[in-house]
């Protein structure tokens, strides 16, 4: 006999962990306290809807950053990451319900008011509380959850970010945006225009946000650092530039080559464009990063000027 504890599973892509999925993994811990059971996140390693469609879905998170965010907000050690493959697309809804309960002992589910699952998407919330009542497993579905008469979603939350407005999506996901990665040498270029930075390689499939400038977090090793953080393609040194997240510290001037750092957008300053020439490119980074310190200093964040070597 399987003396495995049972567990209260969120069902969901949970991209992004935004305000509703933190509904559902609300929901699964209390339930676990109650009953006795193992609080845990089901998600997939790739977003079904891509995979079915064949359309590109920019990601908000990695799975891993989907374990990390459940784990830092609930508490939630135990995520399930299930490869959506052809054999999961195809499965009658039936049958992953009762792998849910049999393979990963589900003894109560949590889903959202939306959750579609199955062959063709025909699994339903109506479907799945009948189908687990049967199977003497408890269900919870999970109404709604709006901001602004807007139901919080992914998708609007993408919508939001490709549009640079970062505040909006921080309200809806509860927290700022981010992009982790590993620090990557540059062309020294900043150093030269007096403001050294730190280049960051997003995760591939990763949305990025709208190019521009943005007043910015960086953490790594645990500190955090207020910054200026440009993404965009630079048009102004590079025709034919790539895609760069670079970020500005505010306050310090650190070798992080090779480290792994978090880049979280806060607001967006002004959209990226093309300078005539070195020297306006300049004065423009010394306006942005003034312009940043403001925001900070309204945000009660303090600041202080790195002295010209």
């Amino acid at each position: 006999m399987d003396h495995t504890p049972r567990k209260v599973i969120a069902l969901g892509f949970f991209d992004g962990v935004h305000l509703g999925h933190q509904a559902l993994l609300r929901r699964a811990k209390d339930r676990a306290a109650e009953k006795g059971f193992t609080p845990a996140l089901f998600t997939f390693d790739r977003s079904p809807r891509e995979f079915v469609t064949g359309v590109p879905v920019p990601l908000l998170t990695t799975p891993e950053e989907r374990r990390q965010a459940a784990e830092e907000l609930f508490g939630i050690r135990e995520v399930i990451v299930a490869p959506f493959d052809r054999a999961l697309m195809t499965m009658p809804w039936v049958d992953f319900v009762l792998m849910l309960a049999q393979r990963y002992r589900a003894g109560w589910l949590v889903a959202g008011h939306d959750f579609r699952f199955g062959h063709k998407n025909s699994g339903t919330p109506t479907l799945l509380a009948r189908k687990a009542a049967q199977l003497g497993i408890g269900c919870d579905i999970i109404p709604a959850v709006t901001l602004d008469g807007v139901t919080v979603s992914s998708t609007h939350i993408r919508g939001l970010l490709e549009q640079g407005d970062a505040e909006a999506a921080r309200r809806f996901l509860g927290r700022p945006y981010s992009l982790s990665g590993t620090v990557r040498h540059g062309k020294g270029l900043g150093s030269r225009l007096g403001a050294p930075t730190i280049n960051l390689i997003p995760p591939a499939g990763h949305l990025v946000p709208a190019y521009g400038v943005y007043a910015a977090q960086v953490t790594v090793d645990g500190r955090t650092f207020p910054a200026v953080t440009n993404v965009g393609v630079r048009p102004t040194v590079d025709e034919n530039g790539s895609l760069t997240v670079e970020s500005h510290l505010l306050d310090e001037r650190l070798g992080l080559y090779g480290e792994t750092c978090r880049v979280e957008f806060l607001h967006r300053l002004r959209p990226e464009r093309r300078f005539d020439g070195l020297e306006a490119l300049r004065r423009q980074i010394l306006r942005d990063a003034e312009e940043a310190r403001s925001y900070f200093a309204q945000a009660g964040v303090i600041t202080n000027k790195i002295a010209e070597n």
